[in-house]
């Protein structure tokens, strides 16, 4: 059955702090004494603070526009650690010459020490000095000035602290020195220096910035210069001076011509189809009046109005006379040069048309010719102005690039003593009249919390760790034996233990062996037991102990009893008891003797085997067949047979003795004997078919356990100092 912790419970804890008072108390004394000491030995330290107002710089630029983001968290984060830096203390002490007068501020303190801080701080330098002595490394003359002053730069910088107080942009800048005017010099010195030092980082960077765009802007100057050469030179071979205005009008005169074009062909059309109309009719003055180009013209209208009138005449004057009437006549021949002007006209017109159309054909084949000019030129122009335009944009390109490195130039030299950062002092340091450091009742309160925490802790974590057997209620449920007695560890010891029974009857101890005889004779529900057997899990338990004592409270309650000591490795019974190892169960087992090997003992009713002489092969003579008769024939003789035995564990001597005996009792030292070890052996032991009788756990410190029995241990018989006389021993047969 593996071993397994049970949980923690309230009482639990309560007897866990009894059980382990000591190393509570040992472990608060050693944490709060040195709580004591660090705090009074330790020099006083004084705390100077600074309250500062640190702000981004938002200086606008020559084009107008805000530089930065006013919320920026890496930035403070950025000016917390600048502060701390290295350059800004180094400047703190040149400013304040902490390389000369550092010592100096010291000195009034050093003499005001109590001379336990004194004792301490020699401790602490003597320890430096062995430190630099063993593993320090030599320095030169010329080198110790440079080493002075990194030191003092160390000290400061260890003793700087920059905190931020939240959801402001207020920034402490607090320094600790054992010097309070010191204090309060470092911490407004510090402010001082963190803006000397922005405003030298600023400027470094803009010198730089400076240089650098001076070469920048010569390079763009060179190539300003020569691609405007380039483009004049190209605008020279190629006339492109009035360029651009023809670029313009081409596209104007392009379309113009297209619409001239348009409206010249619509024209020549127009006329081609009147014309094919007049050669269809040829002399047909009849159905050359039908075209209606021919009959639109005023002239010909007005000839052909006279004709009508002419005709309404002729109509008027034949009513009234006859053909030949000389009227009739005239009007007659007015007709006919009426009529013969009428085809001149047609003629003229036709004429004319044809004359317009032959001129609309010249018009369009002109437009045509003066299109296709136009279009080439076009097309010149356009491939030139190309090449231009890409020179002109190089011109331009590095124009900007030089006109914008000129502006960054001019906006440099202006925002160059600007500051980035704004600080504003919002209360200076001022010398503290109390230390900040140590904090006495605060340390002393702590330390007693920690002290007193600590040691339940550190009580609780041994006795989670411990995994021995100290506990009989524990032990009994863990390992599932009955624990029949439970014996007690003796610290003042008068007499051997073998011999407390006999000598000091009235104490716990004695009382203890009293106890497991009864656990014992009630261990079997019809009779008590008759051959025991006691035996370990490993040596050094107290086995061969409580064998003689249970012997001896056996024989003291009128039983006839045989100590058998079955230990043939490590015999120790006949030296307990004083007596000849020179013939016993060995020399018995080997067959050298046969019988005159049982001892009486000066005990009342306690007689003894003893091992007799170490033989090689104790396991060989176990197994023999004499040892079972024995053991019979002795129980005839004998009321108890106690048998002592060797581990279980070390060796099989005992798992071979189990088997002869009626009960095995283990006994397992208190403290001492784990759990697991236990359960091996009572395993090995059931493993042989024998009947385990109990635990018995020996050699417990009650004082450290939370056994409910330890006040009744103490006032049976740990405060008695008298001492009992020895009983009347008894008389050897």
């Amino acid at each position: 059955m593996p071993f397994q912790k049970t949980d923690l419970h309230l009482l639990d804890l309560i007897a866990t702090i009894r059980k382990r008072q000591r190393v509570i108390l040992s472990f608060f004394l050693v944490v709060f004494g040195l709580v004591v000491l660090f705090t009074y030995a330790a020099t006083p330290l004084y705390q100077g603070t600074t309250k500062v107002l640190i702000e981004k710089g938002e200086a606008d630029d020559l084009t107008g526009r805000t530089r930065g983001s006013t919320h920026d968290p890496i930035f403070y984060e950025t000016q917390l650690q600048l502060i701390r830096s290295r350059a800004v203390v180094e400047r703190v002490v040149d400013l304040l010459n902490l390389e000369e007068n550092y010592e100096t501020y010291l000195e009034t303190v050093n003499k005001n020490r109590s001379f336990l801080q004194f004792t301490w701080q020699v401790f602490g330098d003597t320890v430096k000095d062995v430190k630099t002595t063993v593993f320090g490394e030599k320095t030169d003359n010329k080198d110790k000035s440079q080493n002075r002053r990194a030191a003092i730069v160390d000290k400061v910088t260890k003793s700087l602290v920059v905190k931020p107080m939240e959801g402001t942009r207020l920034v402490n800048i607090s320094y600790l020195s054992p010097n309070p005017e010191l204090a309060a010099m470092v911490a407004n010195t510090t402010a001082k220096a963190y803006i000397e030092e922005t405003m030298q980082l600023k400027m470094d960077a803009t010198r730089r910035s400076l240089e650098w765009m001076g070469r920048k802007a010569e390079d763009e100057a060179q190539k300003l210069k020569a691609s405007e050469q380039a483009l004049q030179d190209y605008m020279k071979a190629n006339d492109i001076v009035t360029m651009e205005d023809r670029i313009a009008v081409v596209p104007e005169q392009l379309s113009e011509i297209n619409i001239q074009l348009l409206r010249a062909e619509t024209r020549r059309k127009e006329l081609e189809i009147l014309v094919r109309k007049i050669s269809r009719a040829g002399r047909n003055y009849d159905k050359l009046e039908t075209i209606s180009a021919i009959t639109s013209d005023l002239a010909l209208q007005r000839i052909r109005a006279q004709i009508v009138e002419t005709e309404k005449s002729i109509m008027e004057l034949s009513n009234k006379y006859g053909s030949k009437h000389p009227l009739m006549v005239k009007v007659r021949g007015d007709l006919q040069i009426l009529e013969r002007k009428k085809r001149q006209e047609i003629d003229r017109i036709i004429d004319s048309l044809k004359n317009e159309y032959e001129l609309a054909l010249s018009n369009e084949q002109t437009l045509r010719s003066k299109l296709s000019g136009t279009k080439s030129q076009a097309l010149g122009l356009n491939e030139k102005f190309i090449q231009y335009g890409a020179l002109k944009r190089v011109v331009d390109t590095n124009r900007q690039l030089y006109d914008a490195l000129m502006l960054k130039l001019k906006e440099q030299s202006i925002t160059e003593e600007t500051s980035p950062v704004n600080l504003w002092i919002v209360e200076e340091a001022t010398p503290p009249k109390e230390p900040a450091k140590p904090w006495k009742k605060g340390n002393l309160a702590l330390g007693f919390v920690v002290g007193i925490a600590g040691g339940i802790v550190l009580a609780l974590f041994l006795d989670y760790v411990d995994n021995t057997v100290k506990d009989p209620e524990e032990a009994e449920g863990v390992l599932g034996v009955p624990i029949l007695g439970v014996i007690a560890k003796r610290r003042h010891v008068k007499y051997a233990v073998e011999e407390t029974v006999l000598r000091e009857p009235h104490t716990s101890f004695a009382e203890s062996y009293r106890g497991l005889r009864t656990a014992v004779f009630l261990s079997f529900a019809d009779q008590a037991p008759r051959r025991i057997l006691l035996t370990s899990a490993g040596v050094g338990e107290g086995k061969t102990t409580t064998a003689m004592n249970l012997a001896m409270t056996l024989a003291q309650s009128e039983k006839k009893v045989l100590l058998i000591d079955g230990d043939l490795r490590k015999p120790r019974i006949h030296q307990a008891l004083k007596i000849s190892n020179a013939r016993g169960l060995s020399n018995y087992l080997a067959g050298a003797v046969e019988g005159h090997i049982v001892q009486r003992t000066q005990v009342k009713n306690l007689y003894v085997i003893t091992a007799g002489p170490i033989p090689p092969n104790p396991s060989e003579l176990l197994i023999s067949s004499r040892l079972p008769g024995l053991l019979d024939s002795m129980s005839n003789e004998f009321d108890v047979i106690v048998c002592d035995s060797p581990p279980v564990l070390p060796v099989s001597d005992a798992r071979l003795l189990c088997r002869l005996f009626e009960g095995v009792i283990m006994v397992a030292a208190g403290g001492k004997t784990t759990y697991e070890f236990a359960d091996k052996a009572l395993k090995a032991i059931r493993d042989t078919g024998s009947r385990i009788l109990g635990l018995v756990i020996n050699a417990l410190e009650i004082d450290k356990t939370s056994y409910y029995h330890h006040s009744y241990y103490h006032h049976y018989g740990g405060d008695n100092k008298e001492k009992s006389p020895a009983p009347e021993a008894g008389k050897p047969s």
